[in-house]
């Protein structure tokens, strides 16, 4: 007796034969990456939480300063998550990251002061 699996994408085939193990192979890998993402996004949300809590943003303005400051560094968004959490428990920020957070957290504030930003 032949047991099929149905894929989102219509794909059909048998645990049992080659088709199966590379399906297996598809799903395994898929979780691996969704595992991955989950770890990476919980990171980033504690991350918002220490700029939010440290420099008063708002959740969407502490992701802008994360964002910002890994595209000026070059840094995938979760490593930067990574050391902002890292530091805020006592590590040293690398230079090039502490400027350009300081900066990123300074043009937020100043746009959070401003009369017009509470318009828009």
């Amino acid at each position: 007796m032949e047991t099929s699996v149905t894929a989102s994408r219509g794909l059909r085939s048998s645990p049992d034969g080659p088709r199966g193990d590379s399906t297996i192979a598809r799903l395994e890998q898929e979780n691996e990456q969704l595992r991955h993402a989950i770890g990476s996004h919980a990171t980033v949300d504690q991350a918002i939480g220490v700029l939010a809590a440290i420099h008063r943003l708002a959740p969407v303005a502490g992701f802008e300063v994360l964002r910002e400051v890994s595209q000026h560094t070059n840094i995938k968004l979760h490593t930067v998550a990574e050391m902002v959490i890292s530091w805020v428990l006592g590590q040293p920020l690398p230079e090039a990251v502490g400027q350009e957070l300081d900066a990123a957290v300074q043009r937020r504030s100043r746009q959070r002061d401003t009369p017009d930003a509470e318009a828009g």
